[in-house]
Parts: structure tokens; C-alpha cells; sequence
């Protein structure tokens, strides 16, 4: 089913023995759209210390009590590499808390981890990867990794349309089977008040992080007629499939 982000944040994250925290953020490549990891903030047991947690590690979610259940234990957690989620998150931080946690890098290579390394599809081991990321530092020069982005700091990034700008991003709509980024929500705020609308990372010709700026093929005119989006509702099948042809798109 897809949901929005914002309906997932508060979730209480349970491990197999005790509450862990709560969820207050997402961090996603925004090469493949895919959701990285969930940041949690834990309770007074680690005085409110944030930790990464991939959705490799979760079980079957328990939507009525708002819950993501892990297959992990607290002191695993606890145990984990802390990493200061207020600042760049590097590769060799990652590597680490795969490590920890012992978590298959063939599951980051499926969703592309590194970019160009989950294309090989062949680099299983942690020396394969970091012997490919070693060359990826000499040409990008990157403390972090340069796709990792958090759900927050997108939030409110203004939206460019071929003729003009067309809103902001207000939310993401994630498919919650494989963690894909379907959607981004945009409040057209004063351009058609009290509108918002979906438009897919596919009809995204470039992203300016230095201006906030995302730029979409797609002319406001379309963007102010399309199929208007209600939160309070699931997406039904038939929205989407009317969006799609709305704008002429294919839909998979």
C-alpha cells in the first residue's frame, strides 16, 4: 500500500525486547527514491541518542498501534556505531553499522547502493564495495554520502515546472512493501490555493540542492489541472492510473 511519510512519523519502534523510540525522520538516495534508513530517536534508556535503522531489519508492521516492530534487541542498538544524524552520513559510517548489525550488503546493492556499484551487481563483499567507493572519492571528494538525503530537508524545496514555478514539496508517498518513494506531494500554496497534487520522481529532470530548487518536464497548466491529492484518503488504484493519463504518462 502507499502511505504518506508524514502519517509514518511518531511511529514507536519496537525491538524484540522493549520499545526502541520513535521514529522522526527518513533518510533516501536520491538516485533510486528508495527510503535508507529510518532515523529513531530512543527514549531515556540511551538519553534520546538517534540511530539508523534499515528496513531490512523490520518486521511486519503494526499499523493499528502505529508500530514498526525490528529484528533486533535493545542492546544491539545500543551497541550500534553512533552516528550524528545532524551531519553528513559517510560510507565508511554505513559499512560500520552494516557490520554491526550484520545486515547482507547484497540488499543495498538490489537498491542501488553507491550508485554505480549496484549496477555491477556482482559486488557482494565489503572489500568489492570499498575498493569501488575508493574510486568514487577521488573523482567526488565527498565526506558524506552526495545521495543520502533526509525527508526533512527536501521538505518545502520549491518546485519548478517547464513555464514556472509551481509550489513546494509538502510530503512523499512511499510504497511500504519496497520502501520506494512513489510519489512527492506539492502544496501549490498561492500559485492554486488550497491545492496539492502527485507528481513522480520519474518526471524529475534535475535537483538543485544548493537552491532548493526541483525541476520538473511538466507545464504548469498540466500541474494546475491534474487529479487534486487528499491525504486523508489511501490512493486508490483508479487515481492513480487517472494521473498517469493525465499526463500522458505510462504507468508500471
Amino acid at each position: 500500500m502507499k502511505r504518506n511519510v508524514k502519517s509514518l512519523t511518531g511511529f514507536t519502534m519496537g525491538a524484540t525486547d522493549g520499545e526502541v523510540g520513535k521514529v522522526t525522520d527518513f533518510y533516501f538516495d536520491d538516485e533510486t527514491w528508495t527510503i535508507r534508513y529510518l532515523i529513531v530517536k530512543t527514549g531515556g534508556w540511551l538519553s534520546g541518542r538517534k540511530v539508523l535503522i534499515s528496513p531490512t531489519a523490520l518486521l511486519e508492521t503494526d499499523w493499528e498501534n502505529q508500530s514498526f516492530p525490528v529484528n533486533l534487541t535493545k542492546a544491539q542498538i545500543e551497541n550500534s556505531p553512533d552516528i550524528d544524524t545532524d551531519k553528513p552520513v559517510s560510507r565508511q559510517q554505513e559499512f560500520d553499522l552494516y557490520d554491526h548489525y550484520g545486515w547482507p550488503y547484497t540488499a543495498r546493492i538490489g537498491a542501488g547502493f553507491y550508485g554505480g556499484v549496484g549496477m555491477m551487481g556482482m559486488m557482494e563483499t565489503r572489500a568489492s564495495l570499498e575498493e569501488s567507493i575508493a574510486m568514487t572519492h577521488k573523482t567526488q571528494n565527498q565526506q558524506g554520502d552526495p545521495h543520502l538525503r533526509s525527508i526533512s530537508e527536501v521538505k518545502g524545496n520549491y518546485i519548478h515546472a517547464i513555464d514556472d514555478e509551481i509550489g513546494d514539496v509538502d510530503d512523499f508517498i512511499i510504497d511500504d512493501r519496497s520502501w520506494k518513494i512513489s510519489y512527492l506531494v506539492i502544496d501549490t500554496g498561492s500559485w492554486f490555493p488550497g491545492k496539492k497534487v502527485l507528481i513522480s520522481p520519474k518526471w524529475i529532470t534535475k535537483i538543485d540542492w544548493r537552491t532548493s530548487a526541483v525541476y520538473v518536464d511538466l507545464p504548469v497548466d498540466a500541474v494546475k489541472n491534474s487529479p487534486q491529492y487528499d491525504s486523508s484518503q489511501p490512493i486508490p488504484e483508479v487515481y492513480e492510473i487517472n494521473l498517469h493519463q493525465h499526463y500522458g504518462r505510462s504507468i508500471e
